[in-house]
């Protein structure tokens, strides 16, 4: 029953020797689906313990290096371990050069398929359909072809099955700077991951960056009417990401810190019952 998000990288471009670049897994009551890319990623799969031979599905926001470097080594190591599944990759269209460069250089002996779901809509729009979660792409505001993530729980339809499950939400913005339409895609989700890149004092430098201020990801936490706010992608900076907890918290309560291995679940309930 878990439907979870656990962070394995929290900083932004630049990666710090206790916090990595972007890159999560999403438990979609079992399925795993790899959230972001950065160099390193799978070192911070194995480190927390999860099973690169259980992923299926991975989604590249956009194609900045802090949330793509590290698809080459992924892809090379499940070669290693014997793959024989396709791989998804949902990613905007200049993903397709770089897979092709693997393929044509580091592919040889590969005996699974990688296939690419290129990201193009203007609106949000379903792009990958389970038995246990729709995912929804909408694009960003970061300067370059970007998306968030949405992620919707479904249940299957049985004439036995209780009606009145509580679907549970998460959604993914990392990078964005703030944009009025952003409110309507993540309305009302139980976990809004946002990047809180710098703090409030910065907020111009933030709009030049095509980034956020903690103090704004809070604004649209609040706004939106969502459960959580987990801020992250912080700039290097900020020895101590706590400041950033802080403006996010002034603003919206119910504000939280992404931490390399730690796991925000949303608990099942049904939807007569309190959440958590």
């Amino acid at each position: 029953m878990e439907f979870s998000l656990t962070t394995l990288g929290s900083a932004s471009a630049k990666p710090m020797v206790d916090r990595c670049s972007s890159v999560h897994v999403l438990n979609a009551r079992g399925r795993l689906f790899l959230i972001d890319c950065c160099e390193g990623a799978q070192f911070q799969l194995v480190r927390h313990g999860f099973s690169l031979m259980k992923i299926d599905n991975i989604l590249i926001s956009h194609m900045h290096g802090d949330h793509v470097f590290g698809i080459f080594g992924l892809l090379s190591t499940l070669g290693l371990l014997g793959r024989t599944a396709d791989l998804h990759i949902y990613a905007p269209r200049d993903f397709s050069s770089m897979l092709n460069f693997f393929h044509g250089h580091f592919g040889e002996g590969m005996k699974y398929n990688v296939v690419h779901h290129p990201l193009t809509s203007h609106t949000k729009e379903l792009i990958c359909d389970t038995k246990t979660v729709d995912v929804y792409a909408f694009p960003l505001n970061h300067g370059i072809e970007t998306y968030g993530f949405l992620f919707k729980e479904k249940w299957p339809e049985h004439p036995l099955a209780p009606t009145d499950r509580y679907e549970r939400s998460i959604a993914y913005c990392c990078d964005t700077a703030p944009f009025p339409e952003l409110e309507e895609q993540v309305r009302g989700v139980d976990i809004l991951l946002h990047e809180a890149t710098y703090l409030d004092d910065l907020r111009e430098v933030a709009n030049e960056r095509y980034h956020s201020t903690a103090a704004q990801a809070a604004d649209l936490a609040r706004r939106a009417g969502v459960g959580k706010l987990i801020a992250a992608h912080f700039s290097s900076r900020y020895k101590d990401p706590d400041v950033i907890l802080q403006e996010a918290r002034s603003v919206f309560p119910e504000s939280y810190l992404a931490k390399e291995g730690e796991k925000f679940n949303v608990p099942y309930r049904r939807l007569n019952e309190e959440s958590n």
